[in-house]
């Protein structure tokens, strides 16, 4: 990155989350999987780019998301995430596919 760059970093599990609770629910009609929450995290993405303020053009993007596994946080705090519920069994299958979406952008 050298000057004039502009880096976002972007929590990827809020926007999953977010676009999951916001939206109805939306499957593809060939195979009727789950992918309304693929549809809106795009959405979010795209609609944050295009409303950067003007002169401030996006030349990298990091999309961050949570681990499913033990990180170093539950070592240092064993209750950490601890009162969270499993992920929604329709909104499992849609993680592949927006990390497939964010690797596109």
């Amino acid at each position: 990155m050298g000057p004039g760059d502009h880096l976002y970093l972007i929590d990827g599990s809020g926007y999953i989350f977010r676009a999951y609770h916001a939206l109805p629910p939306l499957t593809r009609k060939r195979d009727g999987m789950p992918v309304g929450a693929v549809s809106g995290f795009c959405n979010m993405l795209y609609k944050l780019l295009e409303d950067t303020k003007a002169g401030e053009t996006v030349t990298h993007i990091a999309v961050i998301f949570d681990s499913a596994r033990k990180t170093f946080r539950n070592d240092i705090y064993p209750d950490y995430k601890a009162n969270r519920d499993e992920p929604p069994e329709d909104l499992k299958p849609q993680f592949g596919l927006i990390r497939d979406a964010v690797r596109a952008f």
